[in-house]
């Protein structure tokens, strides 16, 4: 099931103005569908000193992804919780050189049992990996939790 492109542009929104650094960063949500999504940053408002991307960018760009893909399978199943990053891990494999992107995909089984347990417990997490760069330049291990309100 593919949404229009007006999630991604409304979930940007929300984004932009909830978190002012997403805003610094330029980020935005390229794709975005029921399963999986693919943000951006531009690399001129996410540069190191070496002309790389900065890492807290890098890791920032990551973690939002993974709460919009989170915020956004929870919104599609009609639940009202808060999103939550819980754990995180980077992996930093070699230097970002072009805009930085981001992509996350979840399983539809494991989105299930994800829903499944937030709907019985009121509580549910989810473990995510995210891929930074257009080679896997970095990877985000993240464990997210939402909570229905």
């Amino acid at each position: 099931m593919a949404n229009t492109v007006s999630d991604a542009d409304s979930l940007t929104q929300r984004i932009l103005l909830g978190i002012p650094l997403a805003d610094a960063m330029n980020f935005s949500i390229q794709k975005l569908d029921q399963h999986s999504i693919q943000v951006a940053a531009p690399l001129d408002n996410n540069v190191n000193v070496h002309g790389s991307g900065f890492a807290g960018s890098l890791y920032s760009a990551a973690a939002l992804a993974a709460w919009g893909l989170t915020t956004h399978i929870i919104e599609l199943a009609g639940i009202d919780a808060d999103v939550v990053m819980a754990k995180a891990e980077i992996r930093y494999k070699s230097p970002v050189y072009s805009d930085i992107l981001c992509s996350c995909r979840c399983e539809s089984e494991t989105c299930e049992v994800f829903l499944k347990h937030l709907i019985n417990r009121g509580r549910g997490r989810l473990s995510l990996l995210v891929d930074i760069g257009e080679s896997s330049e970095a990877t985000l291990s993240a464990t997210m939790v939402a909570i229905i309100k």
